[in-house]
């Protein structure tokens, strides 16, 4: 039994609105991650990696390379990362992570949310304590001990690995991302990925029921709507039917 986490492919494109969020949001996260760590995917693994996602999930090579040209010049739109969380419908745990060029808007936003849906924002660290902070790798194989072995010679501090149904799955901590993706690249040549994020991985679930099922659907959707949200996660565990 894996460990479940959540394999970001956005509910892709319904209506051309849809398309232009899912962009949006790519080309954001790209933009701040090129201003960061670089322009070179190269040399910046982690660009690299959002690079590959955005063009899985069938982001145009104009908008990449927007982001990635206006990350180049000097000044430009000045974004900060900033994560609220807080308990949803069902008392299940939400952490919300946003990049925001205006943190009191995106509160207020994203506090909003939570009142419309019966359920409380709290500080930080009101629920993340109970997260995992996780770099995840998977791709196909089965050779679960040369993996491990190409990540330890690496100084990776692996915290978990499974063979699954010919597919392996790296969880290292957050701060390990860079390490761990270079050493699985070194030891194994090119690789395709098909997770490669960092995440928020809850330690339990809670199981959301009822009337409560509709409530936290409705949370979940209008977070995402926010231009300034990028990811969500939850330990919320709905039923089979849901």
């Amino acid at each position: 039994m894996g460990r479940a986490f959540q394999n970001r492919k956005e509910s892709m494109a319904k209506t051309a609105d849809a398309k232009t969020k899912v962009y949006s949001k790519y080309g954001r996260e790209i933009y701040v991650c090129a201003k960061s760590g670089g322009t070179d995917p190269s040399g910046n693994l982690t660009l690299r990696g959002l690079i590959d996602k955005a063009k899985k999930d069938q982001v145009p090579s104009h908008v990449i390379d927007k982001a990635i040209d206006k990350a180049k010049g000097s000044g430009g739109e000045d974004f900060s990362s900033a994560r609220y969380e807080g308990f949803g419908p069902g008392n299940c745990m939400v952490i919300v992570e946003c990049l925001t060029d205006n943190p009191n808007r995106t509160f207020g936003d994203v506090r909003g949310c939570f009142t419309k849906t019966k359920s409380k924002i709290g500080t930080q660290g009101t629920v993340s304590h109970m997260f995992d902070h996780c770099a995840i790798f998977a791709f196909a194989g089965d050779d679960e001990e040369a993996v491990l072995e190409a990540l330890m010679e690496a100084d990776v501090d692996v915290t978990d690995i499974e063979s699954e149904e010919g597919r392996i799955t790296v969880f290292a901590p957050h701060t390990d991302y860079a390490k761990a993706k270079q050493a699985l690249l070194d030891a194994f040549g090119e690789l395709e990925f098909e997770a490669d994020e960092i995440q928020f991985l809850p330690q339990t679930h809670t199981p959301v029921e009822g009337d409560d099922v509709a409530m936290f659907e409705k949370l979940i959707d209008m977070l995402n709507d926010l231009d300034d949200v990028q990811n969500v996660y939850h330990n919320a565990e709905l039923p089979e039917s849901a």
